[in-house]
Protein backbone atom coordinates (compact mmCIF):
# COMPACT_ATOMS: atom_id res chain seq x y z
CA UNK A 1 0.00 0.00 0.00
CA UNK A 2 0.88 3.52 -0.83
CA UNK A 3 2.60 5.21 1.93
CA UNK A 4 0.30 7.93 3.60
CA UNK A 5 2.50 11.18 2.32
CA UNK A 6 2.06 10.21 -1.64
CA UNK A 7 -1.69 9.35 -1.25
CA UNK A 8 -1.92 13.14 0.08
CA UNK A 9 0.01 14.11 -2.79
CA UNK A 10 -2.20 12.10 -4.83
CA UNK A 11 -5.74 13.74 -3.31
CA UNK A 12 -4.16 17.60 -3.45
CA UNK A 13 -3.22 16.85 -7.54
CA UNK A 14 -6.78 15.60 -7.84
CA UNK A 15 -7.97 18.14 -6.19
CA UNK A 16 -6.50 20.69 -8.30
CA UNK A 17 -7.14 19.11 -11.44
CA UNK A 18 -11.16 18.77 -10.05
CA UNK A 19 -10.96 23.01 -9.80
CA UNK A 20 -8.90 23.46 -13.37
CA UNK A 21 -12.22 21.10 -14.58
CA UNK A 22 -14.73 22.72 -13.20
CA UNK A 23 -13.56 26.29 -14.26
CA UNK A 24 -13.78 24.96 -17.26
CA UNK A 25 -17.08 23.62 -17.32
CA UNK A 26 -18.17 26.95 -16.06
CA UNK A 27 -16.99 28.68 -18.62
CA UNK A 28 -17.69 26.10 -21.60
CA UNK A 29 -21.45 26.53 -19.98
CA UNK A 30 -21.42 30.51 -20.22
CA UNK A 31 -20.10 30.04 -24.08
CA UNK A 32 -22.37 27.50 -25.03
CA UNK A 33 -25.60 29.22 -24.39
CA UNK A 34 -24.61 32.23 -26.55
CA UNK A 35 -23.69 29.83 -29.69
CA UNK A 36 -26.85 27.88 -28.81
CA UNK A 37 -28.96 31.12 -29.07
CA UNK A 38 -27.02 32.08 -31.90
CA UNK A 39 -27.25 28.89 -33.73
CA UNK A 40 -31.34 28.97 -33.10
CA UNK A 41 -31.46 32.83 -33.87
CA UNK A 42 -29.70 32.07 -37.45
CA UNK A 43 -31.34 28.38 -38.51
CA UNK A 44 -34.46 29.60 -39.40
CA UNK A 45 -32.68 32.40 -42.03
CA UNK A 46 -29.83 29.86 -42.98
CA UNK A 47 -32.79 27.07 -44.11
CA UNK A 48 -34.63 29.55 -45.48
CA UNK A 49 -31.64 30.90 -47.72
CA UNK A 50 -31.18 27.28 -48.98
CA UNK A 51 -34.81 27.03 -49.68
CA UNK A 52 -34.54 30.22 -51.92
CA UNK A 53 -31.46 29.65 -53.55
CA UNK A 54 -32.50 26.41 -54.91
CA UNK A 55 -35.94 27.77 -55.96
CA UNK A 56 -34.34 30.46 -57.86
CA UNK A 57 -31.63 27.97 -59.45
CA UNK A 58 -34.74 25.72 -60.38
CA UNK A 59 -36.26 28.41 -62.25
CA UNK A 60 -33.29 29.81 -63.52
CA UNK A 61 -31.87 26.43 -65.43
CA UNK A 62 -28.84 24.52 -64.39
CA UNK A 63 -26.77 26.28 -67.34
CA UNK A 64 -27.89 30.00 -66.15
CA UNK A 65 -24.84 30.03 -63.55
CA UNK A 66 -21.30 28.14 -62.91
CA UNK A 67 -22.45 27.30 -59.57
CA UNK A 68 -25.37 25.92 -60.65
CA UNK A 69 -24.59 23.86 -63.96
CA UNK A 70 -23.05 19.98 -62.49
CA UNK A 71 -20.23 18.82 -64.08
CA UNK A 72 -20.13 15.92 -66.20
CA UNK A 73 -18.00 13.98 -64.56
CA UNK A 74 -16.62 14.20 -60.39
CA UNK A 75 -12.93 14.03 -60.63
CA UNK A 76 -11.95 16.55 -58.16
CA UNK A 77 -13.95 16.33 -54.83
CA UNK A 78 -13.61 19.45 -52.07
CA UNK A 79 -14.95 19.29 -48.50
CA UNK A 80 -14.99 22.16 -46.01
CA UNK A 81 -14.06 19.92 -42.33
CA UNK A 82 -14.95 22.48 -39.22
CA UNK A 83 -13.02 21.29 -36.22
CA UNK A 84 -11.86 22.75 -32.85
CA UNK A 85 -9.14 24.77 -32.37
CA UNK A 86 -9.06 22.92 -28.88
CA UNK A 87 -9.19 19.60 -27.36
CA UNK A 88 -10.72 18.34 -24.24
CA UNK A 89 -13.86 18.01 -25.85
CA UNK A 90 -15.27 14.45 -25.58
CA UNK A 91 -15.53 12.76 -28.50
CA UNK A 92 -16.61 15.82 -30.82
CA UNK A 93 -13.34 16.19 -32.46
CA UNK A 94 -13.02 12.35 -32.97
CA UNK A 95 -16.86 11.67 -34.41
CA UNK A 96 -16.42 14.12 -36.96
CA UNK A 97 -12.84 13.28 -38.33
CA UNK A 98 -14.49 9.89 -38.58
CA UNK A 99 -17.23 10.63 -40.66
CA UNK A 100 -14.69 12.93 -43.40
CA UNK A 101 -13.10 9.47 -43.08
CA UNK A 102 -15.62 7.77 -44.62
CA UNK A 103 -16.54 10.51 -46.98
CA UNK A 104 -12.82 10.50 -48.43
CA UNK A 105 -12.71 6.51 -48.53
CA UNK A 106 -16.44 6.94 -50.56
CA UNK A 107 -15.34 9.47 -53.12
CA UNK A 108 -11.93 7.39 -53.40
CA UNK A 109 -13.92 4.26 -54.43
CA UNK A 110 -15.69 6.35 -56.32
CA UNK A 111 -12.73 7.84 -58.28
CA UNK A 112 -12.65 11.37 -56.82
CA UNK A 113 -9.18 13.03 -55.95
CA UNK A 114 -10.38 14.36 -52.72
CA UNK A 115 -8.67 17.87 -51.35
CA UNK A 116 -9.53 19.32 -47.94
CA UNK A 117 -10.32 22.85 -46.93
CA UNK A 118 -9.97 22.66 -43.03
CA UNK A 119 -11.61 25.12 -40.64
CA UNK A 120 -9.72 24.52 -37.37
CA UNK A 121 -6.53 23.37 -35.75
CA UNK A 122 -7.17 19.57 -35.05
CA UNK A 123 -8.68 18.58 -38.84
CA UNK A 124 -5.79 20.13 -39.66
CA UNK A 125 -3.28 18.24 -37.51
CA UNK A 126 -5.03 15.24 -38.14
CA UNK A 127 -4.89 15.41 -41.78
CA UNK A 128 -1.20 16.38 -41.99
CA UNK A 129 -0.28 13.34 -39.41
CA UNK A 130 -2.76 10.30 -41.40
CA UNK A 131 -3.83 12.11 -44.56
CA UNK A 132 -2.02 14.97 -45.97
CA UNK A 133 -4.75 16.52 -48.86
CA UNK A 134 -4.91 20.06 -47.49
CA UNK A 135 -5.88 22.70 -49.77
CA UNK A 136 -5.94 25.75 -47.24
CA UNK A 137 -6.32 25.48 -43.53
CA UNK A 138 -8.25 28.28 -40.84
CA UNK A 139 -7.94 28.25 -37.39
CA UNK A 140 -8.62 30.99 -34.38
CA UNK A 141 -12.35 32.00 -35.46
CA UNK A 142 -13.92 33.85 -32.87
CA UNK A 143 -16.75 32.70 -30.82
CA UNK A 144 -19.24 34.97 -32.84
CA UNK A 145 -18.01 34.66 -36.45
CA UNK A 146 -19.29 37.03 -38.94
CA UNK A 147 -19.84 37.20 -42.99
CA UNK A 148 -16.41 38.80 -43.18
CA UNK A 149 -14.69 35.58 -41.02
CA UNK A 150 -15.73 33.20 -43.01
CA UNK A 151 -15.45 35.13 -46.76
CA UNK A 152 -11.85 33.93 -47.25
CA UNK A 153 -13.18 30.04 -46.87
CA UNK A 154 -15.89 30.84 -49.52
CA UNK A 155 -13.61 32.78 -51.53
CA UNK A 156 -11.17 29.57 -51.74
CA UNK A 157 -14.14 26.93 -52.04
CA UNK A 158 -16.00 29.06 -54.68
CA UNK A 159 -13.33 29.84 -56.54
CA UNK A 160 -11.89 26.52 -56.70
CA UNK A 161 -14.95 24.96 -57.91
CA UNK A 162 -15.87 27.96 -60.79
CA UNK A 163 -12.17 27.48 -61.83
CA UNK A 164 -12.69 24.14 -62.19
CA UNK A 165 -10.09 22.82 -59.10
CA UNK A 166 -13.80 21.41 -57.75
CA UNK A 167 -16.28 19.23 -59.00
CA UNK A 168 -17.76 19.19 -56.19
CA UNK A 169 -18.21 20.65 -52.73
CA UNK A 170 -19.41 19.28 -49.53
CA UNK A 171 -19.43 20.51 -46.15
CA UNK A 172 -18.50 18.37 -43.11
CA UNK A 173 -19.62 19.66 -39.61
CA UNK A 174 -20.99 18.75 -36.22
CA UNK A 175 -24.93 20.10 -36.18
CA UNK A 176 -26.31 20.78 -32.88
CA UNK A 177 -29.56 19.46 -32.20
CA UNK A 178 -28.93 19.94 -28.13
CA UNK A 179 -26.83 19.90 -25.24
CA UNK A 180 -26.69 16.20 -25.49
CA UNK A 181 -26.85 15.15 -28.60
CA UNK A 182 -24.42 16.63 -31.54
CA UNK A 183 -24.41 14.67 -34.92
CA UNK A 184 -21.51 14.86 -37.75
CA UNK A 185 -23.25 15.58 -40.99
CA UNK A 186 -22.26 15.90 -45.26
CA UNK A 187 -23.98 18.93 -46.44
CA UNK A 188 -23.38 19.28 -50.59
CA UNK A 189 -22.64 23.28 -50.94
CA UNK A 190 -21.71 22.82 -54.78
CA UNK A 191 -23.30 22.94 -56.92
CA UNK A 192 -26.53 24.38 -55.93
CA UNK A 193 -29.10 21.42 -56.35
CA UNK A 194 -32.53 22.74 -57.90
CA UNK A 195 -34.29 19.37 -56.44
CA UNK A 196 -32.43 19.90 -53.14
CA UNK A 197 -34.74 18.19 -50.11
CA UNK A 198 -34.61 19.08 -46.47
CA UNK A 199 -33.68 15.69 -44.13
CA UNK A 200 -36.92 14.62 -44.21
CA UNK A 201 -37.12 14.22 -47.82
CA UNK A 202 -39.53 17.37 -48.45
CA UNK A 203 -38.57 18.74 -51.19
CA UNK A 204 -36.94 22.10 -50.47
CA UNK A 205 -38.06 24.03 -53.56
CA UNK A 206 -41.96 24.12 -53.12
CA UNK A 207 -42.15 27.60 -53.18
CA UNK A 208 -45.37 29.61 -54.95
CA UNK A 209 -44.96 28.86 -58.33
CA UNK A 210 -46.45 32.20 -59.43
CA UNK A 211 -43.36 34.39 -57.93
CA UNK A 212 -42.49 37.24 -60.84
CA UNK A 213 -38.46 37.82 -60.96
CA UNK A 214 -37.79 41.37 -62.09
CA UNK A 215 -35.64 41.61 -64.45
CA UNK A 216 -35.41 37.66 -64.71
CA UNK A 217 -34.14 34.64 -62.49
CA UNK A 218 -30.97 34.50 -64.04
CA UNK A 219 -30.21 38.39 -62.62
CA UNK A 220 -31.36 37.77 -59.25
CA UNK A 221 -29.37 34.33 -59.15
CA UNK A 222 -26.01 36.22 -59.95
CA UNK A 223 -26.60 38.34 -57.46
CA UNK A 224 -28.11 36.06 -54.35
CA UNK A 225 -26.22 32.81 -55.09
CA UNK A 226 -22.60 34.21 -53.77
CA UNK A 227 -24.16 35.67 -50.56
CA UNK A 228 -26.29 32.25 -49.85
CA UNK A 229 -23.65 30.22 -50.57
CA UNK A 230 -21.80 32.15 -47.88
CA UNK A 231 -24.69 31.83 -45.04
CA UNK A 232 -24.85 27.56 -45.48
CA UNK A 233 -20.60 27.82 -44.93
CA UNK A 234 -21.45 30.44 -42.26
CA UNK A 235 -24.08 28.51 -40.40
CA UNK A 236 -22.00 25.13 -40.45
CA UNK A 237 -19.51 27.29 -38.12
CA UNK A 238 -22.08 28.35 -36.12
CA UNK A 239 -23.69 24.54 -35.48
CA UNK A 240 -20.01 23.23 -35.09
CA UNK A 241 -19.53 26.46 -32.07
CA UNK A 242 -22.75 25.29 -30.18
CA UNK A 243 -21.61 22.00 -30.40
CA UNK A 244 -18.04 22.11 -29.46
CA UNK A 245 -18.88 24.20 -26.47
CA UNK A 246 -21.64 21.93 -25.32
CA UNK A 247 -19.29 18.86 -25.80
CA UNK A 248 -16.30 20.36 -23.60
CA UNK A 249 -19.08 21.42 -20.50
CA UNK A 250 -20.32 17.77 -20.84
CA UNK A 251 -16.99 16.23 -20.76
CA UNK A 252 -15.55 18.49 -18.10
CA UNK A 253 -18.67 17.85 -15.83
CA UNK A 254 -17.86 14.56 -16.54
CA UNK A 255 -14.06 15.33 -15.43
CA UNK A 256 -15.24 16.79 -12.13
CA UNK A 257 -17.90 14.44 -10.99
CA UNK A 258 -14.94 11.46 -11.77
CA UNK A 259 -12.21 13.54 -9.79
CA UNK A 260 -14.82 13.86 -6.84
CA UNK A 261 -15.12 9.81 -7.17
CA UNK A 262 -11.45 9.56 -6.95
CA UNK A 263 -10.95 11.98 -4.04
CA UNK A 264 -13.51 9.86 -2.23
CA UNK A 265 -11.70 6.49 -2.93
CA UNK A 266 -8.19 8.32 -2.09
CA UNK A 267 -9.60 9.66 1.48
CA UNK A 268 -10.85 6.29 2.40
CA UNK A 269 -7.42 4.63 0.91
CA UNK A 270 -5.89 7.00 2.88
CA UNK A 271 -7.68 6.72 6.29
CA UNK A 272 -7.27 3.01 6.35
CA UNK A 273 -3.40 3.45 6.05
CA UNK A 274 -3.48 5.95 8.15
CA UNK A 275 -5.29 3.31 10.75
CA UNK A 276 -2.66 0.60 9.66
CA UNK A 277 0.08 2.82 10.44
CA UNK A 278 -1.59 4.08 13.92
CA UNK A 279 -1.95 0.16 14.74
CA UNK A 280 1.43 -0.90 13.86
CA UNK A 281 2.76 1.86 16.33
CA UNK A 282 0.20 0.56 18.80
CA UNK A 283 1.83 -3.06 18.20
CA UNK A 284 5.13 -2.08 18.78
CA UNK A 285 4.61 0.23 22.04
CA UNK A 286 2.37 -2.67 23.56
CA UNK A 287 5.19 -5.09 22.76
CA UNK A 288 8.10 -2.78 23.79
CA UNK A 289 6.14 -2.36 26.90
CA UNK A 290 6.01 -6.34 27.29
CA UNK A 291 9.42 -7.00 27.04
CA UNK A 292 10.53 -4.49 29.12
CA UNK A 293 8.33 -5.80 32.25
CA UNK A 294 9.19 -9.23 31.33
CA UNK A 295 13.06 -8.26 31.73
Amino acid sequence: MASTREIRRRIRSVKNIAQVTKAMEAVSAAKMRKAQAQVLATRPYALQAREVLAYVAKMAGTESHPLIKPRLAIRRVGIMLVTADRGLAGGFNANVLRHLAHLIRDKRKAGAEVQVVAVGKKGRDWLLRYDPVIRADFSKLPDAPTSNDVAPIARVLLDDFIQGQFDEVYAVYTDFVNTIKQVPITLKLLPVDPAATHDDGVSAVAMAPEYIFEPSAEAVLNQVVLALTEVQILQAIYESLASEHSARMVAMRNATDAAKELIDTLTLTYNKARQEGITTELMDIIGGSAAVKTN
